[in-house]
């Protein structure tokens, strides 16, 4: 009795660290279908489940040898099956793990062509940028260029206006003068005039006295000769 509970302890032990290896490198296997890269990382998933895989062969070996060293055959041949059964899972997780590695293998080597082409983009598109640059400041370049030969025109065209407005000022200066010289004659006309028409009014004057004196005269001879009586 003593021996057989001595015996169970390892067993039991056994059959845990089987159960728990085999959790483990299931969990990996599916860290190694989801890893995204790189290579290395790969390669250090792949040394933690092959350390995985080396103790629960261990441990399956274990079991198995404790199979055959039982007394009852009932017992040995359970242990025996449940040791093929755990055999089984362990080419089902090698499998599970090779599958699990070419499709890792196969989407790295994906992404590694996406980022290859993926760069070519990027120095297609820098090409493309430095030449749209290029163009960019060469019309840049005819921009300020134009723009400058229309700043030397627009400075040539005010060039040309004020010459302009200094020729129009010098001939209103002149057309001032000439005005100012006209505003005398004029005002020398219009005294004129002015004396023209008193004297004319005097000459009318005169004339009507002369007029009137003349025509008392002729009354007053007229008068005599007809009427001495009076």
């Amino acid at each position: 009795m003593a021996a057989a509970a001595a015996a169970a302890v390892p067993l039991r032990v056994c059959h845990q660290e089987i159960v728990k290896f085999d959790l483990e490198i299931k969990a990996a296997v599916q860290d190694i279908r989801d890893c995204p890269g790189p290579l290395s990382a790969l390669t250090e998933l792949n040394a933690a489940v092959k350390e995985k895989f080396r103790h629960l062969r261990g441990r399956i070996q274990d079991l198995e040898q404790m199979a055959k060293e039982q007394d009852k055959e009932s017992e040995k041949q359970a242990l025996l099956r449940e040791v093929e059964n755990h055999k089984k899972q362990m080419l089902s997780n090698q499998a599970a793990w090779r599958k699990a590695n070419l499709a890792c293998k196969i989407a790295i080597d994906n992404s590694e062509k996406d980022q290859l082409l993926q760069g070519r983009d990027v120095l297609r598109q820098r090409k493309t940028t430095k030449e749209s640059l290029a163009e960019s400041a060469s019309n840049i370049t005819e921009s300020l260029m134009g723009i400058s030969r229309m700043m030397s025109q627009q400075v040539q065209q005010s060039e040309e206006t004020v010459q302009t407005l200094a020729n129009s000022s010098r001939t209103i200066l002149e057309a001032n003068e000439e005005f100012k010289s006209m505003s005398g004659t004029i005002q020398l006309g219009r005294k004129l005039i002015t004396k023209y028409n008193r004297r004319e009014l005097t000459d009318k004057l005169l004339i009507f006295l002369a007029l009137a004196l003349f025509l008392a005269t002729v009354l007053y001879i007229l008068k005599k000769r007809l009427f001495p009586f009076l």
